[in-house]
């Protein structure tokens, strides 16, 4: 039922649902981007139900979980993160996919809305480290469509991971473009 109230929602806005998840990725880092707005948490939610990943968790700042609506955040599979004090996190999340025979962990690759100059890379290090995919998913609200390419490891040379996934995502629109990632095609 919630699932079919997720197609409803996301066709009434005008999305795209004729998409899955690659279904051999039980254990994952999810990248999902361009984040530029509050949407994406919406829209990807409801993709969430849609393509069937209810249990995806996901980390984000821990003021989000101080406020009002923290108990919705952790409902939603939210796991709070001080971005401020190094806390072995990386190590930590690694553990995680090792206690789990599935585990899906979402992220942003720019660790916010703003526009960045650089991607974060702890989703990076978090593959690398459980030896798990990265998937990445595009929010293309242009063409109002999620993109879902074929999952990819890290390799040994980090520079073209990260080519790969710019060069991914720069030409994704998503809901404030200037907020996008374009620009770091060409440094």
């Amino acid at each position: 039922m919630l699932r079919f109230l997720a197609r409803m929602c996301l066709i009434l806005l005008g999305w795209k649902t004729n998409i899955s998840f690659p279904a051999d990725a039980k254990k994952c880092v999810i990248i999902v981007g361009p984040h530029t707005s509050w949407w994406d948490v919406l829209i990807g939610a409801l993709y969430r139900k849609l393509l069937r990943i209810d249990d995806t968790r996901f980390i984000s700042k821990k003021e989000l979980f101080d406020g009002p609506f923290g108990f919705f955040f952790k409902w939603m599979g939210g796991t709070p993160v001080d971005r401020f004090h190094k806390n072995n996190f990386v190590q930590q999340i690694v553990q995680l996919f090792d206690q789990h025979q599935e585990f899906r962990l979402a992220l942003s690759p720019e660790g916010t809305r703003k526009k960045v100059e650089k991607l974060r890379t702890g989703f990076y290090y978090i593959a690398k480290g459980a030896n798990v995919p990265i998937v990445m998913v595009g929010l293309d609200f242009a063409n109002k469509k999620m993109l879902i390419p074929p999952p990819f490891y890290t390799t040994a040379n980090e520079a073209e991971d990260f080519k790969k996934i710019i060069q991914f995502f720069a030409s994704i629109k998503g809901k404030h473009p200037e907020n996008g990632i374009e620009h770091l095609l060409h440094p």
